[in-house]
């Protein structure tokens, strides 16, 4: 198309056609209508819906290998952004995912997917033959701590075939997504996609990033007791005299809670896979659950007494609560902000939020890759087996233009994560913090 008959639009014009039923994003500063794309994104809903308006290029890049790009052409409208401008650090980013794809990092997966499911089919039994032959209540011990552990390589598995494809095909990698999320964790892999593509997209926004909303239970900032409104779960984040009660010792309560905090993520795949909301392979992931509750009672029932049974759910708990802890280390001591992301600073907003954890390659298996949290933040779609060889790369960049680039050790982010979670009580605990009381926290607080 000759430059004098092109159509443009600005990127203020662009910014008005941001509510569904109306959708436009532009990439590389042409503009698309995804507005009824948007039901059968294979993404889901809310990245379409969190980006309207604006250029995504950078999250596209990231999010989608090039093969995916002859499929833009049909939501083409016939216009271009006229003060379409890439900034320099975009410019960086995008040559290095192109670095990347030429050398064939992003199709190399390496030898760890066939290790880890090894690995857990060996925990997996161990701990069946374990639980059946013997009758020692320490052997017991020892095959729940197996579960913890099969457990989090099964979630490690389940979260990068989310990402891209593990397996030699797309059906193959939809089956290894329900057998390891579904079927031996009991947590559905389409909960999983749901949330955790609004994570990425929307990396420490308060109000869209469901990885930071745990009122009333958790709050990792003094701006999430002005009630605001979630727009993933689209109703108030209350801080009433419940929130402040259990906000007020979140630093004494964080590492029990993490223990149980299995209990959650079997409730929010229930809640999920019984909404109204349309859920993408509902069946079968109603299936993959109903196996895993199925061989969990079972392997349950094959234990002497209920004092035993309670121990191995409490065992097997608390070795996947480093899991849980690891996840919330990534993140809660970082950088966050209050609003919806912008698609113009997709780097900046993920160097801000996001915090790696220092460990030698020996421990890369118990942290799955995700210690490098930005490396993987920054491309997704990129096997764990490379995250620490690109590290490097990504400090330079983040030097160059001025950018946070935090990878402290294990111990260090424990710290950082209480030290926030404690100022955030302290503020919590504040008296003239308008939020009613109640009996409770009356007397747990009176003074004198």
């Amino acid at each position: 198309m000759a430059e004098s008959e092109r159509k443009y639009i600005t990127s203020e014009e662009l910014r008005a056609h941001n509510k569904p039923g109306d959708l436009w994003i532009s990439i590389q500063g042409k503009v698309y209508d995804v507005s009824n794309w948007v039901k059968d994104h294979p993404g889901g809903d809310v990245p379409l819906l969190s980006l309207a308006g604006q250029d995504v290029t950078d999250a596209f890049v990231a999010y989608h290998p090039g093969s995916t790009w002859h499929y833009l052409d049909k939501f083409f409208n016939g216009y271009y952004v006229k003060d379409f401008q890439v900034t320099e650090v975009s410019k960086d980013y995008r040559r290095l995912v192109n670095e990347f794809n030429k050398m064939g990092m992003f199709d190399k997966k390496g030898h760890g997917v066939f290790c880890n499911f090894t690995c857990i089919a060996i925990m997996f039994a161990v701990c069946v033959l374990g639980v059946i032959w013997s009758d020692s209540p320490l052997v017991h011990l020892g095959c729940a701590i197996l579960l913890g552990l099969a457990w989090i390589l099964s979630a490690y598995l389940g979260h990068d075939s989310g990402h891209y494809i593990i397996m030699t095909s797309r059906g193959c990698n939809k089956l290894a997504q329900l057998i390891t999320g579904n079927c031996l964790t009991g947590i559905s892999i389409a909960w999983w996609k749901w949330t955790h593509n609004a994570h990425h997209l929307s990396c420490n926004s308060l109000d869209h990033d469901p990885d930071l909303q745990h009122i009333p239970v958790f709050a990792v900032s003094s701006k999430l007791f002005d009630n605001i409104t979630s727009h993933f779960y689209g109703r108030k984040l209350k801080f009433d005299s419940l929130a402040r009660f259990f906000i007020s010792y979140q630093h004494w309560t964080f590492y029990p809670i993490m223990i149980v905090g299995r209990i959650n993520l079997f409730l929010q795949t229930f809640l999920l896979l019984f909404s109204k909301r349309k859920v993408p392979d509902r069946a079968l992931n109603i299936m993959g659950i109903a196996v895993f509750w199925t061989w969990f009672v079972i392997l349950l029932s094959c234990l002497p007494n209920w004092t035993e049974r309670f121990l191995f759910v409490l065992t097997s708990f608390s070795v996947t609560s480093l899991q849980h802890i690891q996840f919330c280390l990534n993140h809660f001591s970082a950088n966050v902000y209050v609003g919806k992301p912008h698609g113009n600073d997709w780097f900046e907003k993920q160097t801000s939020g996001t915090i790696d954890i220092s460990c030698s390659t020996w421990m890369d298996w118990i942290f799955g890759g995700l210690q490098f949290q930005l490396e993987h933040h920054l491309f997704p779609r990129l096997p764990r087996c490379h995250l620490r060889k690109v590290a490097p790369v990504v400090r330079d960049l983040c030097k160059k233009h001025n950018l946070p680039y935090r990878s402290i050790s294990f111990w260090d982010a424990n710290v950082s994560t209480i030290r926030t979670l404690r100022t955030a009580a302290l503020q919590a605990q504040d008296l003239t913090n308008t939020a009613p009381k109640n009996l409770l926290w009356e007397a747990v607080n009176t003074h004198g």
